[in-house]
């Protein structure tokens, strides 16, 4: 078995080694060495990645005790080899693991829920736990948790034996037994995790509690630590900035030019969809009693194509079908018949049009992406010869 030097030192980011094996596999040559400063993905925690000689390190896993290094070109065995791991991305997981221990510790000393899934991505942490957190509560623990950080308090690692493992009141997901290593931040998180951490809580930077939304039986919360906070500020900031330009506003006013905007948008939106009724009355008047109708017509919202086939269908003797073109290659649809039934119209026609949505038998709404042509050819072919083509003046 492999020395851990993570565990002997998780600042360590440089170290010689001796390659015991290499051997070609799915993922790459796996390398076995007689120490690494890699650490494998476990505990939640992903893999580390770096370079041993000229080789990178794609993927780290612990195997029956063994751990695989997946590397992108063969080392020869019997070589001392140096190692050299991605620090930016160790101490970025460090952070991450580290913060979610001391958020999930004050949530279980708060309100009693235990930690039940945990996910540590590349651009954010996901928690999930048992029971009901609401976005006010989750603030109090995102304040209660920056507050424990910045005390600066010292991790503590520790292998109890069972009989003091016993006495201890730590968070787990199952039962362990034989060797348990203990992480503790005192008076803040006491739990059995192999995962890497920082030796002082004040390494963690800041906590950011993103969301908090219901997930199955309890609740799936969104956090960042650290640089990654920084990161979130700066691209909000930036993105702040471009719309206070747009909007001719100062960064801390965009809320109320936002919301003068969106009154604008309401009233224009009102004048339209007025404009739109005398039109689609006049168009409406021209197909009255004339059988089935095809139109098209540029440029309609969904709720449009919808508003201008239910005033066609309530004219003419048989289906209204109104097209109007996306601008992608795709046109949105709508299709209705009084009375009717066009269950078996609509799926033809999504079939043989690319199209996807339904509705009720009498009525259809959803796009197809097709042309004009294809689309007469279509409606022609299908015993409704009687289809009127009808454009606006």
């Amino acid at each position: 078995m492999a020395e851990k030097l993570f565990y002997t030192n998780v600042y360590q980011t440089e170290f010689q080694a001796n390659v015991l094996d290499c051997q070609f596999g799915k993922k790459g040559y796996e390398v076995v060495l007689d120490q690494t400063a890699f650490y494998p993905e476990g505990g939640g925690q992903p893999w580390d990645t770096g370079k041993l000689g000229e080789c990178q390190v794609i993927e780290v896993h612990e195997k029956n005790g063994e751990i695989i290094h997946y590397v992108d070109r063969p080392l020869e065995v019997g070589t001392n080899v140096h190692g050299v791991i991605d620090w930016e991305r160790r101490f970025d997981f460090m952070q991450q693991h580290s913060g979610e221990h001391i958020v999930s510790g004050l949530i279980h000393e708060k309100f009693g829920y235990d930690n039940v899934g945990f996910h540590m991505g590349a651009d954010l942490v996901t928690i999930d736990f048992n029971g009901s957190i609401t976005t006010e509560q989750m603030l109090e623990i995102e304040q209660l948790a920056n507050a424990y950080i910045w005390k600066n308090q010292h991790c503590e690692i520790s292998f109890p034996t069972p009989e003091q493992l016993k006495q201890l009141p730590y968070r787990s997901k199952k039962e362990l037994t034989g060797e348990v290593r203990i992480v503790t931040f005192p008076d803040g998180d006491i739990c059995a995790c192999c995962g890497l951490h920082v030796s002082y809580s004040g390494e963690i930077g800041i906590i950011k509690l993103l969301s908090v939304q219901k997930f199955r039986q309890g609740v799936r919360m969104e956090m960042i630590c650290g640089k990654r906070v920084l990161n979130y500020i700066n691209m909000l900031q930036t993105q702040n900035e471009q719309v206070s330009v747009m909007l001719s506003a100062k960064p801390q006013k965009i809320a109320n030019a936002v919301k003068r905007l969106s009154e604008e948008n309401f009233q224009l939106k009102g004048h339209v969809m007025k404009m739109e009724e005398r039109e689609f009355e006049a168009i409406a008047k021209k197909v009255k009693n004339k059988g089935s109708i095809l139109l098209f017509k540029e440029n309609l919202a969904p709720d449009s194509v919808r508003r201008l086939a239910v005033a066609g269908m309530e004219c003419c003797n048989g289906i209204c079908a109104v097209f109007s073109p996306v601008g992608d290659g795709s046109m949105r649809y709508a299709i209705g018949q009084v009375n009717g039934d066009l269950r078996q119209l609509v799926k033809d026609m999504n079939a043989e049009l690319n199209g996807r949505g339904g509705g009720k038998p009498f009525f259809a709404q959803g796009s197809v992406v097709a042309k004009e042509s294809q689309i007469r050819e279509f409606f022609s072919l299908r015993n409704v010869n009687e289809l009127t083509e009808v454009t606006e003046t």
